[in-house]
């Protein structure tokens, strides 16, 4: 396509270690270096000169003058420059280019700044990460196989250019040349990356990944659903897949002419590897182990694994077989946490390290959190090297790009120091909450009734492909609704004992008591139509959401109109919870 320079790179993995490794041993002086250099960068931006910092760059100054913040706070200066105010609002350089959230939290994206700055900590990050996962899954000059998305960019009505956080990455000439660079370039072309159908592009995906069948040595994407959801659809698509490669004829479901044109160079007949794909598959068991069917070399799978990707993981270890599944990176729209360094643990056990010199960052324990909640008390954060092992905290985030002291909205759990750095562990999104009275069950404890619940459904071979949940409060009393979508038909038995099983797994005091007093209503269970969460997905698609940042949102608030919609108009059975009867 010609809009991904070629650019040389340079990478040597024991160097990024040993600088890694340098700089965690440092993190306090680091920390202030960094947010000295934020500072001096941005001292003189209107947002900053109202807080009376005087020139200051030490982090003591700093915390006394400058608020904690929410997005909301910063949204009138954030639309300010959307709108093409390039006087130095909240960065001493004009922002040229406007990030879009996945949306998928609040309903709607949120327009974040995002700069050169963030494209650098995003090849640190990458480059710190596979520097160490190279030394326990090697590979050399192979190919990866990414179910990646570049959604549209659009001009802002400021004139800048704004997309997704991971299409502005995957634009950066410094992505793909950085990916060459780890000897993992992507097997599909420019073209099937950035196709404006990503129904279309992820078949390409799935038929490129087919032709360079022997050279993949990685499976990749953003998200962890991603790669299921890839696979789920190999499923229906092998066959005609297969017809592909041994004609040389691409499918005509591919309309879009760029991508044709790419795809048609690509594909030339080729009878032994379609008759190879067709045997493995003919020899799976229930898809078992489809993965290394399909690609033997491959070392490992990778994306991001945690939060709200975890109810995914039994699904992509069927598919995977014995291959290892390695968890990406921490970092959100807004800028990048930490690096995976131990990618042998299992994406339930992962922590990451905080890269203490691509932003600057500050804890609010959440006990202070709670306490925010019930009074007018003043949280007071602490810095990276005075977190505790054990302890729970809210991430501020001072970026680059921007903002100061943001909360990010992530509570995580240190699990112990890399060096002088800590480890952490996500834990939740601090906003998903399931709440009507005294109660409060957070997406983690929503995970873990599902999965106590979806338990009963093995004895009829079906799962849970997918689900979200709601709070109704219309009757009175409130109560929780969860929505399945599932692999089949269950019998109404299992399916009553499922919504039994699922009231009776949240185990938050506030609920178990609120519901034996009925102060909280009986759980309701709604099963839905097959293929209903693709429908949610296409709907943020266009919206202008990326499938590659797509989180299928576990809570739904009921200003979210459209997604209910699709939920409430797709239900095809309904359970009430007869457990506190």
């Amino acid at each position: 396509m010609g809009m991904l320079d070629e650019i040389p790179i340079a990478f040597d993995p024991e160097d990024v270690v040993n600088e890694f490794e340098a700089m965690t041993k440092d993190a306090e002086r680091v920390q202030r270096d960094t947010l000295r250099k934020i500072l001096e960068e941005n001292g003189g931006t209107e947002y900053l000169q109202q807080w009376g910092l005087d020139g200051k760059t030490d982090p003591e100054s700093f915390k006394a003058c400058v608020p904690i913040v929410t997005h909301e706070d910063l949204e009138c200066y954030i639309v300010r420059i959307v709108d093409g105010d390039d006087s130095p609002v909240l960065t001493g350089k004009p922002i040229k280019t406007i990030s879009l959230s996945s949306g998928t939290t609040r309903g709607m994206p949120k327009f974040v700044p995002f700069n050169d700055e963030l494209v650098e900590t995003t090849m640190q990050i990458f480059k710190t990460s596979f520097a160490y996962r190279n030394r326990c899954f090697p590979v050399a000059n192979g190919k990866c196989l990414q179910f990646i998305y570049g959604s549209k960019q659009f001009k802002t009505k400021g004139g800048l250019a704004a997309g997704t956080a991971t299409t502005n990455i995957y634009r950066d000439p410094l992505f793909k040349n950085t990916m060459k660079a780890m000897q993992t370039p992507c097997c599909s072309p420019d073209d099937v990356i950035f196709g404006p159908d990503f129904h279309q592009s992820l078949y390409c995906h799935l038929l490129s990944g087919l032709i360079y069948r022997d050279e993949i040595q990685v499976i990749s994407s953003t998200f962890a659903h991603s790669i299921v959801y890839a696979f789920r659809t190999f499923e229906l698509d092998w066959e005609e897949l297969c017809a592909n490669i041994r004609e040389g004829i691409l499918s005509t479901r591919i309309s879009v002419p760029s991508v044709r044109s790419a795809m048609s160079k690509l594909l030339k007949p080729n009878p032994e590897l379609a008759d190879t794909i067709l045997n493995e598959c003919k020899g799976l068991s229930n898809w078992y182990g489809l993965i290394p069917a399909l690609f033997p070399n491959t070392r490992y799978i990778y994306g991001i694994m945690t939060g709200s990707m975890e109810p995914y993981l039994k699904k992509l270890r069927h598919y995977a077989g014995d291959l290892p599944l390695v968890s990406a990176d921490y970092g959100s729209s807004e800028g990048w946490v930490g690096a995976n360094v131990n990618p042998t643990l299992p994406p339930e056990s992962v922590t990451y390290v905080v890269l203490p010199n691509i932003g600057y960052f500050e804890f609010i324990p959440v006990t202070q959190t709670l306490d925010e909640q019930n009074s007018s008390v003043e949280p007071k954060p602490i810095g990276l090297t005075e977190v505790r092992v054990g302890e729970e905290y809210e991430i501020l985030l001072t970026s680059f790009a921007g903002l100061y002291r943001y909360r990010l909205g992530d509570m995580v759990k240190v699990k112990g120091f890399h060096n002088s750095t800590p480890q952490l562990q996500f834990i939740c999104r601090k906003n998903l909450l399931l709440t009507i009275n005294i109660d409060k069950n957070t997406e983690k404890d929503l995970q873990l009734a599902v999965e106590s619940a979806s338990n009963l459904l093995s004895s009829e071979k079906l799962e849970v492909v997918d689900f979200t949940s709601r709070v109704d409060t219309s009757p009175e009393p409130g109560h929780y609704v969860i929505f399945w979508e599932i692999s089949g038909d269950a019998t109404d038995e299992v399916l009553q004992e499922c919504c039994n099983c699922l009231d009776r797994s949240f185990l938050d005091a506030g609920y178990v008591s609120s519901r034996k007093a009925k102060l909280i209503g009986e759980l309701e269970l709604r099963v839905v139509k097959p293929k209903t969460f693709h429908k949610i997905l296409d709907h943020y698609v266009g919206l202008g959401a990326a499938v590659s940042q797509f989180k299928t949102p576990r809570c739904v608030p009921t200003s979210n109109c459209t997604v209910l919609q699709i939920l409430c108009g797709n239900v095809v059975k309904s359970y009430f919870s007869t457990a506190f009867s």
